[in-house]
């Protein structure tokens, strides 16, 4: 439905900045636009109103307008008023905000315009340092995901150390149901496991690690290790070397952060900690007294973290926008409905922003990873 207004909203607002990235915006709305609100606000403020003689919600409005008295029912069209020129104070100046708007109201009288100012938070502006050169550092010493034969070894002698070790418990826990305590040999030292030399590495040796069938000679036991810790190599190396080039794109970032961003990465992690708990049957209350913290503790905690996950995100929608990278729609389109069939209950557009945000993050990484 299309709607005019009697107001120019750039001309009419002006916009201030203030620090840690919020703006003040102040002006006037002349009345007839609380005018127009009138009908709108009689119907809402009447809808709960039962006076005698008349059923819930269908007093007349003349009635209505002496039961309410008009200070209230000028709040209600101000208020109407205000949510409606919001949006367009917005676009006309060209805004970034987030969060939710605190209004107050500075001049309010009958046939009179209504002033008032409005804070609130916007997406900080930045300078983005260089970093396609930054990423191009961090990808000439990426290590590399290849198991080395002094690992493979490595691996191989903490497995047979952890089977030996294994072995000599359940070799006194038989000991000590047949003897008496007295008799019980003394744990080892850790000086006399280090010196217990380890067995062969022989066919038969092999087929008692594992799953029974699992390996069958020493060969296709080295093969199967070596893919498993590649696998991980390759694993702990993207995280690294993803931390690597953020970390050094973020450390060189001057970003005035604004409280409602870090206030959203800590709910994050207050979500997750209450998911963790609730898997594993434990309540929010008896584990921080376990851990003898308030929420206030993990809160100042968890804030530098908090401080660089927002500049994080921050970092890579910039960074988006200058590369003109943007998610594929149909992974879009087909994460949303998976993850709308997995919780039935949660807000598709939520879903779908938040599926974005991910799908975003991993181009934007990828493309920076691959800076030559």
């Amino acid at each position: 439905m299309s709607h005019s207004h009697s107001v120019d909203f750039k001309t009419a607002f002006t916009v201030e900045e203030l620090p840690n990235s919020q703006v003040k915006i102040t002006g006037e709305l002349p009345y007839v636009e609380l005018q127009s609100e009138r009908t709108a606000a009689l119907v809402a403020l009447g809808k709960n109103i039962e006076l005698d003689g008349f059923r819930k919600g269908h007093v007349p409005a003349p009635v209505l307008e002496k039961h309410l008295g008009e200070m209230a029912i000028l709040g209600e069209m101000a208020e109407r008023a205000i949510s409606h020129a919001y949006p367009h104070i917005v676009d006309e100046h060209e805004l970034e905000v987030i969060g939710h708007p605190q209004i107050e109201v500075k001049k309010i009288a009958p046939n009179n315009p209504l002033a008032f100012t409005v804070t609130v938070a916007v997406i900080p502006k930045f300078e983005l340092p260089d970093y396609k050169d930054i990423a191009k550092e961090a990808n000439k010493n990426r290590p590399s995901d290849e198991v080395t034969d002094e690992e493979l070894d490595e691996k191989i002698k903490e497995i047979q150390k952890q089977k030996q070790a294994y072995e000599r418990m359940q070799e006194l826990s038989q000991k000590s149901t047949e003897a008496d305590s007295a008799d019980l040999p003394t744990p080892e030292s850790e000086a006399e496991k280090e010196d217990r030399p380890l067995p062969e590495l022989t066919d038969e040796y092999v087929k008692t690690l594992g799953q029974p069938g699992q390996f069958e000679t020493v060969d296709d036991f080295k093969a199967k290790l070596r893919e498993h810790l590649e696998i991980e190599k390759k694993q702990e190396n993207v995280a690294k070397h993803r931390a690597d080039i953020t970390d050094g794109i973020i450390d060189k970032t001057e970003i005035p952060l604004p409280q409602i961003l870090i206030d959203s990465e800590i709910n994050q992690m207050f979500a997750q900690m209450q998911e963790d708990l609730d898997r594993a049957n434990l309540k929010m209350d008896d584990y921080l007294s376990h851990i003898k913290k308030t929420k206030d503790d993990l809160k100042a905690e968890w804030t530098p973290a908090a401080e660089k996950r927002a500049k994080l995100q921050l970092v890579l929608n910039e960074i988006a926008k200058k590369e003109e990278i943007v998610p594929d729609a149909e992974k879009v389109n087909e994460q949303t409905k998976e993850l709308l069939e997995r919780f039935k209950d949660a807000d598709e557009q939520r879903v779908r922003l938040y599926v974005a945000s991910v799908l975003l993050n991993e181009e934007v990484m990828k493309s920076l990873e691959e800076v030559k």
